[in-house]
């Protein structure tokens, strides 16, 4: 039997123990840079003369390393051998299946410091945002083994006499994934586990500009004893292969999280039925959020502050639950804004692989670092800027914590996803005033709201429409089994990653009578 699930607990980096292992992963990783990575499709690792260059975006001469590029005919063979493999793999007891998932998430925690150090490398994540990445990945396979568990076998119906019936969950078949780079390690082990744990056999497509870290991941899974075929890792661009693995008539279903543009285009594919289809096939996105944090006038303004500036600027903003609005009440406006400045006027910026722990690094590449900038330079004509530019280190794609005020609710920069250390600063009225604005975009994935008034809080539960809602304190940083995860509108299906619906997701129930 296993042990009961419990999340996996951060460190502390001021300490000296966890300071020192870290400084020894980082040094570990440095020394295995700029390898190169095969395709994975059935048993067979596969060597292309294409590939993708990932490189360390605080230092983008530093070659991460490099994987082979799979085109349109590899892609195809990869969900051909899922299909193939999906015939015995389906009837694999559950629980076989689950002890791989723990056995997997033994294995990386094992391995927590020098998979965090990878993440430092490849997504210029700081050292405690990459091991809470491993520890959330750790999470995702301990969580998800147990819930298959709990829903494998018949589930409860209402006796009749006469007859035997029963219910159980059956896996789907071919399941693409495609993952995002920011979270390149817990998204990706967080839908790749869950469809592999259900019996359904797996296409998995990276990240381009993080394939390093899957390539990690899909050789733990080898270790932990995943069977040949299950899992078939095949990085590409969405160009080249995207359309093959998503209207390929042998894919069952599409777990995708990313911008909104490419969640629609998936779901607008996957919608129609090919020659050959016999099923509808499922979507399950998440397709990110233009998500704030409310402040009234009863609310603690230092605690405030600390929240909106850890939500705003944490990984450099690039994460789909990032504050990048601010709502505060026209009462405290200026107060808070002159602490949330003060705060991120003390955030340094540098490279993370360095000795010391840097708050905040690089954005991920060149076209990001361009588009961000261009929001800035749309939000100074917009707004007044608060805080941004000034010095930061050559060499990568810097750009330090930037404010904008006096932001109209339907501006751009109040609109638009910006993916990056940009806050919008917007004046309410009221309380009224400032839910409105808060509900007043296509998305609704996270938000927070910071009162010390109760009958607001009450009515917040009922009336902010965001699928993580937060009371007093920061937008992001959910946790397995607690905040499950997932939003409304167009921020997706809100699958609820990490809840304990979610692996139903990846099957179907099948209903069974036998008339005595």
């Amino acid at each position: 039997m296993f042990t009961p699930y419990r999340t996996e607990p951060y460190v502390d980096f001021s300490q000296e123990t966890p300071k020192r292992n870290m400084l020894a992963a980082i040094d570990m990783v440095a020394g295995q840079l700029a390898r190169e990575y095969p395709l994975r499709i059935g048993g067979e690792e596969i060597i292309t003369s294409d590939k993708i260059k990932s490189v360390c975006p605080a230092a983008y001469k530093q070659v991460v390393g490099m994987v082979s590029k799979a085109n349109a005919d590899q892609a195809d063979k990869a969900v051909k051998t899922a299909a193939e493999n999906f015939k015995w793999w389906s009837r694999t007891d559950p629980e076989t299946r689950a002890r791989i998932l723990i056995k997997a998430a033994a294995i990386m925690r094992r391995r927590l410091y020098e998979l965090s150090a990878w993440m430092c490398f490849e997504v210029s994540k700081s050292w405690i945002e990459a091991y809470a990445g491993v520890c959330e990945a750790i999470d995702f396979l301990d969580f998800y083994g147990r819930e298959m568990v709990r829903l494998s076998g018949g589930q409860p119906v209402t006796p009749y006499d006469g007859e035997e019936n029963e219910y159980r969950y059956v896996p789907l078949g071919v399941c693409v994934i495609i993952p995002p780079w920011n979270f390149p390690l817990a998204i990706l082990a967080g839908m790749t586990s869950a469809a592999i744990v259900t019996g359904n056999t797996v296409v998995l497509k990276p990240a381009s500009t993080a394939p390093i870290i899957g390539a990690k991941f899909a050789e733990i899974m080898v270790e932990a004893g995943l069977p040949d075929g299950v899992l078939n890792f095949v990085p590409g661009s969405g160009a080249a292969i995207g359309d093959t693995i998503v209207e390929h008539p042998q894919t069952r279903l599409i777990a995708f999280t990313g911008s909104m543009e490419v969640g629609l285009g998936i779901f607008e594919k996957a919608a129609k039925v090919h020659k050959g289809q016999v099923w509808l096939k499922r979507t399950v996105l998440e397709m990110g959020g233009k998500d704030c944090i409310v402040v009234d006038e009863t609310a603690d303004l230092d605690a405030a502050a600390d929240g909106i500036v850890a939500a705003a600027f944490g990984f450099q903003g690039q994460k789909c639950s990032a504050c990048s609005r601010l709502i505060a009440h026209q009462d405290i406006y200026n107060d808070l804004i002159d602490r949330v400045v003060d705060r991120a006027k003390m955030i340094s910026v540098g490279n993370t692989t360095s000795p010391e722990n840097l708050c905040m690094s690089a954005v991920i590449d060149e076209p990001a670092y361009k588009k961000i900038n261009e929001y800035i330079e749309i939000g100074k004509q917009e707004g007044q800027m608060v805080l941004g530019g000034g010095q930061v280190p050559g060499g990568g794609h810097f750009i330090p914590p930037t404010i904008i005020k006096d932001i109209d609710r339907n501006a751009r920069i109040a609109q638009e996803e910006i993916f990056g250390p940009v806050l919008a600063v917007i004046k309410a009225h009221d309380f009224d005033d400032g839910l409105a604005i808060a509900n007043g975009t296509i998305y609704g994935l996270t938000g927070a709201l910071y009162s010390n008034d109760r009958m607001r809080l009450e009515r917040a539960r009922h009336e902010f429409h965001v699928g993580n809602l937060y009371f007093n304190r920061k937008c992001t940083g959910a946790l397995v089994d607690i905040q499950p995860f997932g939003g409304f509108n167009l921020s997706g299906t809100d699958s609820k990653a990490g809840g304990r619906d979610y692996l139903q997701l990846f099957m179907q129930g099948k209903s069974i009578c036998e008339r005595w």
